[in-house]
């Protein structure tokens, strides 16, 4: 009979979860390397470059990857031979107390983003728990934990089906993840679970995003089973789709295929696909008894040494003095270094604008969107002497159904946020001869250095979703969505799977 302290327990959560927040996977950031060597289009390529550098700036200050820290999911393997020192706290218990330490670490504090009421009031906890736990017993004396912190970018892209015995996975996947866009973050890697019921398919999806980067591997040995000739398969013609990094348009979407199957149904075939993003954080660790987990930390050494230099068709702006008519010149595909003062709001404070608008108040005071720009961010809390902690960008999308209305009652000139838009927000850009820019997903650490300063202006209650005013200076981003509605979105990886398929036809 083992005996397992609940403090170790609770420590090691701790340790965990502070450890990935700054340290990605060593077998991902080695895949996005090849990665980086491999793409031939030059924007998906200085993308991937931000990452790489944005990782290895976190390694090195110990501040978070992602400004989305994640929802917390754990899978625990709990050895039928163990016992606990303590009876008083659940498993669950635990691993909240372990999260609960780890997002209020003030020397590496993590953002909140886990709110109560979802079908309600959605109120933040304020310290990321509850957090998903998968509890499983198991033969033997250790306990066994994968514990992950998943972005809501992609999370919310996750595709379910329940296919009949006789469909085609591949057929599903390649139909399936066009629609997704670019808000999961590419390149990751896509988990996929097969079989059991829907709730088990979910389950198997995510636990096999805990595996490790392996696909070159299996390409060097060959496929044995089924499920390695799906990987395989999906593995070349995901990437054949040519989605890109960001999706820019290049030849790398997906670093792997992971699957996990279980038994099911004669009349069933249940599939969930669900992609880990550029800032995919996971760690694995057991307890027997010994202590708490002993995570060694990777060599810097071991992290690519990846330049990015910009290119000679950089336009710098200043936010302060820019004019319609200038932002109607830019093109879609430049590179801009924005300086200047610009305004945040994400999903919350636009409903709160939203509503104050509908009922005739106006814009809350010391917010003055004509002829501005709004960044979609919730940042971390700053540390030291920082001004704001890391500060990526949020899923644009999801405010789509507040452009129009942005556009046309405040004289907003531009958004700025990480993904697509859809087809009638494309549209009210068009109309209103804004423009839509692009910052990198997955390099949050290193568009915070660009961030001199940072005050809340409004809705100070709404924590990481508070108005905030951020003076910037070089602040990187790409025009997405220009004033003539056109779309690097749709252009490019049209462009790049054009070109992969000439480029397989060629050899």
């Amino acid at each position: 009979m083992t005996v397992i302290r609940q403090q170790d327990f609770i420590d090691s959560i701790e340790d965990a979860l502070q450890y990935i927040s700054y340290y990605h996977p060593l077998d991902f950031i080695q895949a996005l390397e090849k990665a980086y060597h491999k793409e031939q289009n030059k924007a998906a390529k200085d993308a991937i470059a931000q990452i790489l550098i944005n990782s290895r700036m976190s390694a090195e200050g110990h501040r978070p990857i992602c400004q989305d820290t994640g929802i917390v999911t754990c899978f625990v393997k709990v050895g039928m031979d163990v016992k606990w020192d303590k009876t008083d706290l659940t498993v669950q218990q635990m691993v909240d107390e372990g999260t609960r330490r780890a997002y209020n670490n003030p020397d590496n504090p993590l953002r909140a983003s886990i709110v109560a009421d979802p079908a309600g009031a959605r109120k933040n906890t304020r310290d990321n728990t509850p957090a998903v736990v998968h509890l499983d017993l198991v033969p033997g004396g250790e306990v066994e934990v994968m514990i992950a912190a998943k972005g809501g970018g992609s999370e919310n892209k996750t595709k379910m089906a329940m296919l009949n015995p006789s469909d085609s996975i591949v057929d599903w996947v390649l139909e399936s993840l066009p629609k997704m866009g670019a808000g999961w973050c590419p390149p990751g890697m896509l988990g996929i679970g097969i079989g059991g019921t829907a709730e088990k398919a979910a389950v198997l999806a995510k636990e096999s995003l805990m595996d490790p980067v392996d696909i070159q591997q299996l390409i060097d040995k060959g496929a044995e089973t089924a499920e390695e000739k799906l990987r395989l398969e999906l593995y070349e013609k995901v990437n054949n789709l040519g989605i890109g990094a960001q999706g820019l348009g290049g030849l790398t979407t997906v670093v792997d295929i992971k699957i996990k199957s279980v038994p099911t149904h004669a009349a069933s075939l249940p599939v969930v696909m669900i992609p880990n993003c550029a800032a995919t954080r996971h760690v694995h660790f057991h307890l027997d008894g010994s202590g708490p987990a002993d995570i060694k930390p990777p060599k810097l050494e071991d992290w690519p040494e990846v330049t990015w230099e910009l290119g000679s068709n950089v336009r710098r702006v200043n936010l302060d003095s820019v004019t319609p008519e200038e932002v109607q010149s830019w093109q879609a595909g430049e590179t801009v270094l924005l300086s200047g003062k610009m305004l945040t709001g994400r999903d919350a404070a636009h409903k709160r604008i939203a509503d104050r608008l509908n009922k005739g108040e106006g814009l809350p005071e010391g917010v003055d969107l004509k002829n501005k720009f709004i960044y979609y961010v919730g940042p971390v809390d700053a540390v030291g002497d920082e001004v704001v902690g890391p500060a990526g960008p949020t899923t644009a999308t999801r405010m789509d159904k507040f452009t129009e209305m942005m556009l046309s009652q405040t004289g907003l000139l531009g958004m700025i946020g990480k993904s697509e838009r859809g087809d009638a927000t494309v549209e009210s850009i068009k109309q209103h001869k804004a423009v839509y820019l692009m910052a990198v997903g997955g390099a949050a650490y290193l568009v915070s250095k660009a961030i001199k300063k940072a005050r809340v202006v409004a809705f100070e209650d709404l924590g990481m979703e508070a108005i905030y005013e951020f003076e910037v200076e070089d602040m990187p981003v790409t025009v997405a969505v220009d004033s003539q509605g056109n779309n690097v979105h749709k252009q490019g990886p049209a462009i790049w799977k054009v070109k992969i398929e000439e480029m397989a036809g060629a050899k």
